[in-house]
C-alpha cells in the first residue's frame, strides 16, 4: 500500500500498534537493488509488518552533488516492493517532509567528522535529521541499514543510543555483484569502462584484508598497496580516502587489529563510490 502523507502514515502506525504488531522499517532513497531487497527480507523475517520509505532527501546533498540526477524510478521500486511482500511504502514529497519554516535539525558530533563526513560537510546532519523524522512518524521496532554505508550505520546507532530512542538499528552485510562490485544505486551512472575501473575498489579491499591475514600490521603499508591498485585503473579520477579505522569510533589505527574496518571513497569518472571491508 502506497502512503504519501505523514498524517496517513501515522494513522496506519497507530492502528498497527494498537493491534500489537511489530514494525520493521527499511529507509531508502529509491532505485532499489538487491542490497535493499536483502534489508527488506531481514525485516520480513523479524517483524509482523514491513514499511519501506522512498525519499530522496534533499538536505543530505551538498552543493554540486547529484541531487537532481540521482536515479529515480518509483514504478519499478513499487513493483519490487510488491514482489517482496512489503506491507506499506511511505513515499512523501520534499514539501511534506520539510514544509515552509522548517528549521530543526539533529546532529551527531565526533563520528561525523571523519571519513565521508570530512569531505561532505552537512551530509550526516541531513541524514540524522531525516532518519529522526522517519523514526518519529513510523515508530518502528527495528530499522535496517546496509553496512556498505558503514559510517551512516554507526552515526544512526549513536543517535538512537544518545536520544534513548525505542528502535533497534540493525546493520546488514554488504551485497556484491558476482565480480565483487558493491551494489549501489549510483552504479547506474557508470559507463562500461568506468564499471570495469570500479572493480578496483573491491579488489583493493580484498588485497588489504589478505595482507593483514598474512601478517601485515602497518596500516600505511596496506593503504599504500591499496592506493596503488586503485590508481592503476584508467577511469579512476581521485582516491578520496583509504583509511583503516576502529569499527566503533572510526578513529584511524596506528596498528591494524582483527575486526578493524578498511573504508574507501573513490571517484570513478564523476561518480563517487564508497565501500568497506572488516578484517
Amino acid at each position: 500500500m502506497l502512503v504519501k502523507t505523514i498524517k496517513d502514515m501515522k494513522s496506519i502506525v497507530k492502528k498497527l500498534k494498537e493491534k500489537g504488531k511489530s514494525i520493521g522499517f527499511v529507509p531508502t532513497m529509491g532505485y532499489l537493488h538487491e542490497g535493499h531487497i536483502s534489508l527488506i527480507r531481514c525485516s520480513k523475517k523479524d517483524n509482523d509488518v514491513t514499511v519501506v520509505s522512498i525519499f530522496v532527501n534533499p538536505i543530505q546533498f551538498g552543493e554540486n552533488e547529484d541531487l537532481d540526477r540521482y536515479p529515480r524510478d518509483i514504478e519499478r521500486d513499487l513493483q519490487i516492493c510488491r514482489d517482496e511482500g512489503v506491507d506499506f511504502v511511505f513515499y512523501p514529497s520534499a514539501d511534506e517532509m520539510y514544509p515552509d519554516g522548517f528549521s530543526t535539525y539533529v546532529e551527531v558530533e565526533g563520528l561525523t567528522n571523519r571519513l565521508c563526513g570530512a569531505f561532505r560537510p552537512g551530509h550526516f546532519k541531513g541524514v540524522t535529521t531525516v532518519v529522526n523524522k522517519l523514526f518519529n512518524i513510523l515508530q518502528p521496532d527495528r530499522a535496517y541499514f546496509g553496512e556498505k554505508d558503514y559510517q551512516q550505520l554507526k552515526v544512526i546507532q549513536k543517535m538512537v543510543k544518545d536520544l534513548n530512542m525505542n528502535v533497534e538499528v540493525i546493520g546488514c552485510p554488504v551485497v556484491r555483484e558476482k565480480d565483487g562490485l558493491a551494489l549501489s544505486s549510483r552504479n547506474k551512472y557508470l559507463s562500461e569502462k568506468e564499471r570495469e575501473s570500479a572493480l578496483s575498489i573491491s579488489r583493493a579491499l580484498f588485497e588489504g584484508k589478505k595482507m593483514f591475514e598474512k601478517g601485515e600490521k602497518d596500516p600505511q603499508k596496506i593503504i599504500s598497496k591499496m592506493k596503488k591498485i586503485i590508481s592503476s585503473y584508467p577511469e579512476v579520477k581521485n582516491v578520496q580516502y583509504i583509511e583503516i579505522v576502529d569499527p566503533e569510533t572510526l578513529e584511524p589505527k596506528k596498528k591494524v587489529e582483527k575486526g578493524d574496518l578498511i573504508a574507501v571513497a573513490v571517484f570513478v569518472g564523476n561518480t563517487r563510490l564508497i565501500d568497506n571491508i572488516k578484517i
